[in-house]
């Protein structure tokens, strides 16, 4: 028998390999945490032809490191620290940055300690193909492995561990490459330890190390032109102060101390929300609290105090004899900043920007109503900053030297697309190329000195109004993932590809286990023209007792998309497929949802069935859920649909199901009417596109709303209803649910008031069902088309519905109130929404088809994970509405230039120097501004209007019916196109 000897570790050995730190939990308890960590001696350098390591890697650095460096001529490495990954994603992204890197360990701990997003950007950097980067263990190797001295801080302890790394793999290059007798020694590459932390560069100087700052090491680069544009103003040294710097003073006051925000929050002192700029006065914002009912205003850039869209902020509300109104003028950023040098733009003063804007405020607060004043505060900290890439515009009038040879620096404005957001300053050597470019800049800081937030050039997108560019730009404006599908996700796909089908029936297969034989069903799908995602097909037939069948067949997307894999993962952050106007951005690859999942007619198709029996009267006697195997025997367009329904001539078996589809639609519908459900409106309209090749649009419709649309529409919600009541039994503190909130009474006093001045019409706000027979009564016998108009704003003034986990919120804030549903879900388009996806597997488990997988029996990973989902689908909606509105913008470009454009419009809002109209054909708003001076009542929403002949003045009031020029000019300063409109009827506003 083999003799074992157990040897006792030295205490000395023990404090190297022990890890000890505190934790702090939920409840607020303080651990203490300790971890043994196993020290070894064979972790792999990473760098090719090492005769001291072992490697089985594919990806290795080449042996003499990169040549390419002024500084370094004998080859070397880079070994980043921590803070470069934080300030220089960019930077580390870009293809021309192409070093050999040493990632340790200690780096990407921290990283993920400090940013996730950037932690997830690293990890993808990892993998990409034009990379060469290897990750160093240097926590697990015993000669690079340091413990925390006493009395030294976490970062000091990281730096010192990077710092002894780097000298390590200097001594190990050595160590490998051994003289040869006889021969002379050749130079060894060097490994550069990158850091802009210059106390860390002394250290590693006096250690004898190699040490730069980003800037000094990307300066000896060869495309260093283009590469110190990407160079984060936050993380580098250098840069050249501005004409102002000598005499800077403070333009903001500083930020309170995070302990001191967070105890103010806590006590009720100070209140925590997301800032939300106004995009007709940029020098105005507002944060909705729970403490008030009306956001807290925020007037003026010291108010605001460098608060961008979107970050959450913590805010001081004032004393109420100090609470302001909203402004009533358009105040735009452009014109009243026109003059502002991006040089000098740290100088306060006596310029003339600061004192159009102080003028602009004080003509506002001396014409305020008393009657509309709501909470006014200021932000005095930041919570959680929003900044990531913007798509932005040069600003020509900004540009020093427009020579476009010209390599010279030059601070410049670069204008967002986005009315919410700031004027950015950047430094860049390439702005005269980028003029009429659409490029993306990130923010780095904003300093209390500087009037606008500085940043940084990113890329370009491509040429002003290009298709192209305007799409690139537009999906990244609304942060949409699109991105090409990866191996690994593609992986995850059936290996048979397109020749998959539904195998022979078969008490063994597993495709048919526990699924119901549903192919000789008259089945059929009704959807918009072009449809090839397919997810949803319907059925109806009279039971021998008089009742109807009904069913709502889903495609079973769970049964190709399974948990907790790549494509599991990619479509659960993706969260939702995109619509823009000439393509579609996938949430699943397109071999599952234009074709395996696409319930196409006349091919079996895997589904998900909800099947009803009916009353005449369309009341449910009960419902099953059943996996199911179907084929489709037509696939409808809604006017074909609405054809064939309408044709007395057709009498068979599918035709006659689709009118028993409509009847019981029918009588649905008018039950959720009765109920209070809410009949909302939006300005939807169709592009019609020259052709799929050039997808020019040549005009531009309402889109027309069928019959059978609704019938659609009725059933889907049915399923969603029943689905909901089914998963949330099942799982009570896990189902994943949708709700839309009862909106706030004072949402609508505007609008309340408006339509009582101008119309003399009440609203009644007190349930979902007093609003939608109040709004029912809101007809004007004269014109049609305001019925729909005051729907559209009355949907304005409602709060966004949002998925949820249900255990996660009381039981009586579940309800749709839109709906007047207790309780809903999204479970009928699974190949074009996660959450869908999501209910799918609940809704399997529950049935006892499948057990539920281990993350949705978690609360937190559902929230998490509909967290997401949430902003997604927010997202995905801004970004196909921006879509439609570029597309406009070229077709009416198109017809300006044979013929001057003028539609109907409403007004919607009347300003000081303006008004707000909606053009209902084009599905757009815009404003109508006047240079000259008009007379404002803002009691009554109107403006009058002195008449150019000097006859009798023009009086226009919010409701009022106008015609207005619509012209498409290009912005001298950034090349992009607008829409502007201008007054054609009462009066001609042009020169006005």
């Amino acid at each position: 028998m083999a003799e074992i000897t157990i040897r006792k570790r030295p205490r000395t050995e023990a404090v190297v390999t022990q890890r000890k730190f505190f934790k702090k939990t939920a409840r607020g308890k303080v651990i203490k945490v300790l971890r043994e960590r196993y020290l070894r001696d064979d972790v792999a350098c990473g760098i090719h032809s090492c005769g001291l390591c072992a490697h089985d890697a594919d990806v290795l650095l080449p042996s003499s490191g990169s040549l390419e460096h002024a500084s370094v001529k004998n080859g070397h490495f880079v070994l980043p620290d921590t803070n470069i990954f934080l300030s220089q994603m960019d930077l580390m992204e870009s293809p021309l940055f192409s070093p050999p890197i040493i990632l340790l360990q200690t780096v990407l701990e921290e990283v993920r300690h400090r940013s996730l997003p950037l932690y997830n950007r690293l990890k993808a950097l990892v993998k990409a193909d034009d990379k060469k980067i290897w990750i160093f263990y240097n926590e697990y190797r015993s000669e690079t492995a340091v413990i925390r001295e006493e009395g030294e801080s976490p970062n000091d302890r990281n730096d010192r561990g990077i710092r002894k790394a780097t000298a390590w793999y200097n001594n190990h290059m050595s160590l490998s490459r051994p003289p040869v007798r006889g021969q002379a020694q050749p130079p060894l590459p060097s490994v550069v330890l990158l850091t802009d932390d210059v106390a860390n560069r002394q250290k590693g100087e006096t250690d004898g190390l190699t040490c730069m700052s980003v800037r000094r090491y990307v300066e000896g680069m060869k495309e260093s032109g283009q590469l110190l544009d990407l160079l984060s103003a936050a993380g580098s040294e250098s840069i050249e102060p501005t004409r102002a710097a000598s005499i800077r003073q403070a333009l903001y006051p500083d930020y309170l101390p995070t302990a001191t925000l967070q105890a103010g929050v806590k006590s009720g002192q100070l209140h925590q929300g997301h800032f939300n700029a106004n995009q007709y006065n940029y020098l105005e914002g507002n944060v909705s609290v729970p403490a008030f009912e009306k956001p807290v205003l925020l007037i003026g850039r010291e108010h605001m105090n460098r608060a961008v869209q979107g970050d959450i902020v913590a805010v001081e509300v004032f004393d109420e004899k100090d609470w302001k109104a909203p402004a009533d003028e358009v105040v735009d950023q452009e014109a009243t900043l026109k003059n502002d040098d991006a040089e000098d733009s740290e100088e306060e003063g006596g310029d003339d920007e600061a004192l159009a804007e102080r003028k602009v405020l004080q003509t506002e607060l001396t014409k305020q109503l008393t009657s509309s004043k709501q909470p006014t505060g200021r932000v005095v900290g930041i919570i959680k900053r929003n900044w990531r890439s913007y798509v932005c515009h040069i600003d020509s009038t900004s540009l020093t030297s427009t020579n476009p040879t010209s390599l010279s620096q030059q601070t410049v404005f670069a204008t967002p697309v986005s009315r919410l957001l700031p004027r950015i300053r950047l430094r860049t050597r390439q702005a005269p190329a980028l003029i009429g470019q659409k490029i993306l800049v990130t923010i780095d800081r904003w300093e209390r000195t500087s009037r606008y937030p500085e940043g940084h050039f990113v890329r370009a997108l491509g040429k002003v109004q290009s298709k192209e560019a305007e799409q690139e730009s537009l999906l990244l404006e609304f942060d949409v993932p699109y991105r090409p599908f990866g191996k690994a996700i593609l992986d995850c796909l059936p290996p048979e590809g397109d020749s998959w089908v539904v195998p022979p029936k078969a008490s063994a297969d597993p495709n048919w286990r526990d699924r119901e034989d549903l192919r000789d069903m008259i089945i059929c799908s009704i959807d918009p023209p072009g449809c090839q995602d397919i997810d949803d097909a319907l059925h109806a037939r009279r039971l021998p007792n008089g009742n109807i069948e009904a069913g709502v067949h889903i495609a079973d997307v769970s049964h190709f998309v399974l948990p907790d894999t790549p494509m599991d993962n990619e479509a659960a952050a993706r969260g939702t497929t995109v619509y823009l106007v000439d393509k579609r951005i996938d949430m699943l690859p397109a071999l599952l949802g234009t074709n395996l999942c696409s319930l196409r007619p006349h091919v079996e198709r895997l589904a998900f069935s909800v099947i009803w029996e009916l009353s005449p009267a369309a009341e449910i006697v009960n419902v099953r859920f059943t996996k199911s195997v179907i084929a489709s025997k037509s696939a409808f367009t809604y006017e074909e649909a609405q054809l064939r329904k309408d044709d007395p001539k057709q009498t068979d078996e599918l035709t006659e199901s689709i009118r028993l589809l409509n009847d019981l639609a029918r009588k649905l519908r008018q039950g959720r009417m009765d109920a209070g459900a809410l009949n909302l409106a939006s300005p939807e309209v169709k592009i019609h596109l020259d052709s799929s090749e050039s997808s020019d649009p040549i005009d531009v419709e309402q889109k027309e709303q069928r019959e059978t649309n609704s019938l659609v529409e009725e059933f889907m919600l049915l399923a969603n209803i029943s689905v909901a009541g089914k998963i949330q039994e099942t799982f009570p503190q896990t189902a994943v649910l949708r709700r839309h909130l009862p909106p706030p009474r004072t949402n609508f006093e505007k609008l309340q008031d408006i339509l009582k001045k101008r119309r003399g019409m009440s609203l009644d706000v007190s349930s979902s069902g007093a609003l939608a027979a109040s709004l029912d009564e809101c007809v004007d016998p004269t014109e049609p088309a305001f019925n729909t108009l005051v729907r559209i704003m009355a949907t304005r003034c409602m709060l966004s519905a949002e998925y949820f986990c249900s255990g996660s919120v009381g039981r009586d804030t579940f309800g749709h109130y839109g709906l007047a549903s207790p309780i809903y879900t999204h479970f009928t388009s699974p190949i074009r929404r996660y959450a869908d996806v999501l209910a799918h597997r609940q809704l399997s488990a529950a049935i006892g088809y499948t057990p539920l997988h281990a993350s949705l029996h978690s609360k937190s990973h559902v929230e998490r994970v509909l967290e997401v989902v949430n902003k997604r689908h927010r997202m995905a909606q801004m970004a196909s509405r921006a879509s439609v509105e570029f597309y406009v913008g070229l077709a009416l470009k198109a017809r300006s230039e044979k013929e001057t454009v003028i539609e109907d419009a409403f007004v919607i809002r009347t300003f000081r120097n303006g008004l707000g109209v909606f053009v209902s054909r084009l599905g757009l708003e815009g404003l109508v501004t006047f240079k000259r001076e008009i007379q404002f009542d803002a009691d009554n929403y109107t403006i009058t209007i002195p008449s150019p002949s000097g006859d009798q003045d023009v009086a226009i009031s919010v409701f009022d019916k106008i015609k207005v020029r619509v012209d498409v000019e290009q912005d001298k300063n950034t090349q992009r196109g607008r829409v502007v409109m201008s007054l054609s009827h009462p009066v001609d506003s042009r020169g006005m």
